[in-house]
């Protein structure tokens, strides 16, 4: 089992700059792939950026160029660097991981922290 924290959210204005963090315990060795994803008011949860064990990345649209993802594994924490932000950016940022556990059989899941709420306004 994995237990996923952010943190990092709050104000910010447009144009200025947040970081978040995610921090993983328990069965870390399990996971495959980690991301975040937004769910603003109104809308349904949506990637954001994703980073698997190997290190490539993945980016929605219309974050590209903008927000940078990235890991460090030595803290089992995974950050979202956010740039340049709009208000179109608002949303509560849930952090995702996606685990591979090989037993008797290979299964896969899939865990959420509790989100973290940023808001982009002037």
């Amino acid at each position: 089992q994995v237990q996923l924290v952010e943190s990092g959210g709050g104000l910010a204005q447009p144009g200025g700059s947040l970081r978040l963090s995610c921090t993983a315990s328990g069965s870390i060795d399990t996971i495959y792939s980690m991301g975040w994803y937004g769910q603003a008011p109104g809308r349904q949860r949506e990637l954001v950026a994703a980073i698997s064990s190997d290190g490539s990345t993945n980016y929605a649209d219309s974050v590209k160029g903008r927000f940078t993802i990235s890991r460090d594994n030595a803290k089992n924490t995974m950050y979202l660097q956010m740039s340049s932000l709009e208000p179109e950016d608002t949303a509560v940022y849930y952090c995702h991981a996606h685990t591979i556990v090989a037993l008797t059989t290979i299964d896969e899941y899939d865990y959420w922290g509790q989100g973290t709420q940023v808001t982009v306004s002037s």
